[in-house]
């Protein structure tokens, strides 16, 4: 799960803090212990609750029944589950780090995005050993690198995964039926088989949509960089803005230039609707049908659902992405060291992480689960989205993670990401030049960075 939208003072604190702390998060597939099972019985003496924080838009984490089912069948172990806020980098991350840094206000059990785990890898001292309540017995559960980046600088155990990206793009079909392009999803996806033709698709629907008011093309420039580094970044040593060495190569690594090219042109070509992602006019934008296409890794599925409301079930559809696959976000969760109940919370965790808490966040959230078990569950490779015009996503997620391969992301990954990020929102809303916004995406990286 990811959120990418950064604005205002709280993003500046979260370069600052990230400085100074960690955040962490897990997930799995197969509950590797009684305890963790829905149905079973609760290991705790005396009844407590466990605090779980997550972030997210719309669906978010999908978490509300796998907890409704968790606490039907463990009344001395209540989870209490609360979604913060929808936007990770510049709000629940700098929050959390300053909760842990305190050693005071986490919550039992905390989620954090793939983008800050290489901050939280380097601060073990906030998170418990999972290890010590047997969860190295998942091992097996999960792709090597979603298992490895759980492992912290003192090479212990701290976070499971939860979900994997995948990428898909997601379209209106009455928006495209309108401008007089095919809706069916197969034939959509033939539309753009590489980023040149998608924009050619582009143009053609703007061609049939001149109005001021008119929807556009795509959303904005966050949405699509991202999508495209995703796909570039394994073509350039699965690394985006630091190498394997945590040196900084955002000016030299030619995934993210051609990233920043490609954002750059469907900008300038006026296909955006300017908006920066993860924000009120971006949420009514999808509510309104103020544009046509987004990228849509697994998760935003739910983001898209919960914002567009019941009442455009059925409007948007999902066709394949151009330029092949792509992997953007997943997330993981951990139990700072603070909790008082790391035992209990340990168990709720391996709960959330295991098959059936990864199937049922598929089920309420579209979360592609990362556990291996869980993916290849009926309930996961046969799920059709009603939401979603009935698309076979267990199917198409499916496909699209097969052969992912990981890139690495840097201690100050999401510092950098922040940043350069407000650079493109800036470019695409005309308050920096296009023929500036090149040296001004590097500075703003390089600071970031320190």
């Amino acid at each position: 799960m990811l959120n990418n939208t950064r604005h205002g003072k709280l993003a500046a604190v979260a370069v600052m803090a990230a400085t100074a702390l960690a955040i962490t998060s897990c997930g799995s597939s197969e509950p590797a212990t009684p305890a963790a099972n829905a149905g079973g019985s609760s290991a705790a003496a005396e009844p407590v609750t466990i605090t779980v924080h997550t972030f997210g838009g719309g669906e978010n984490f999908g978490y509300d029944k796998a907890v409704e089912t968790w606490n039907a069948a463990h009344p001395n172990i209540q989870v209490k589950y609360q979604n913060l806020t929808d936007r990770f980098e510049d709000v629940y991350l700098p929050q959390l780090l300053q909760r842990l840094q305190a050693g005071s206000g986490a919550a039992d059990i905390i989620a954090v995005d793939e983008g800050a785990m290489g901050l939280m890898k380097a601060r073990p001292q906030f998170f418990t050993d999972l290890a010590e309540y047997g969860l190295e017995s998942r091992k097996a559960d999960f792709p090597a690198a979603k298992w490895d980046n759980g492992i912290n600088a003192d090479n212990k155990l701290f976070a499971l995964g939860t979900d994997i990206g995948g990428m898909t793009m997601c379209y209106r079909t009455d928006l495209f039926q309108k401008a007089g392009l095919p809706t069916e999803r197969d034939e959509v996806s033939k539309l753009w088989p590489d980023w040149n033709a998608f924009m050619e698709i582009g143009k053609k629907f703007q061609a049939a949509n001149p109005g001021k008011s008119d929807p556009k093309f795509l959303d904005g420039p966050n949405t699509l960089y991202n999508v495209i580094l995703s796909q570039e970044a394994p073509k350039n040593g699965n690394v985006s803005y630091f190498d394997k060495s945590n040196q900084l190569i955002l000016e030299t690594n030619p995934a993210i230039k051609t990233s920043f090219d490609l954002v750059k042109s469907f900008s300038e070509a006026g296909l955006t609707a300017k908006l920066a992602s993860f924000t009120p006019p971006w949420n009514a934008a999808i509510k309104k049908g103020a544009f046509a296409t987004m990228g849509c890794p697994a998760w935003m599925l739910g983001v898209v659902s919960g914002a567009a409301g019941e009442e455009n079930k059925g409007k948007w559809d999902v066709a394949s992405v151009p330029g092949g696959a792509g992997n953007w976000g997943g997330s993981y969760l951990a139990v700072p060291k603070q909790s008082k109940h790391p035992k209990e919370a340990a168990e709720v965790l391996n709960y959330l992480t295991g098959k059936e808490g990864q199937i049922a966040a598929f089920q309420e959230a579209a979360a592609f689960p990362s556990s291996l078990p869980a993916q290849q569950d009926p309930a996961v490779s046969e799920l059709k989205n009603a939401f979603f015009n009935d698309a076979p996503t267990g199917q198409i997620f499916g496909a699209s993670v097969k052969d992912l391969l990981p890139t690495f992301l840097g201690e100050k990954h999401a510092q950098v990401k922040t940043s350069v990020e407000k650079v493109l929102e800036g470019m695409d809303q005309g308050s920096i030049p296009y023929d500036q916004a090149w040296t001004k995406f590097v500075e703003a990286g390089v600071k970031a960075a320190g």
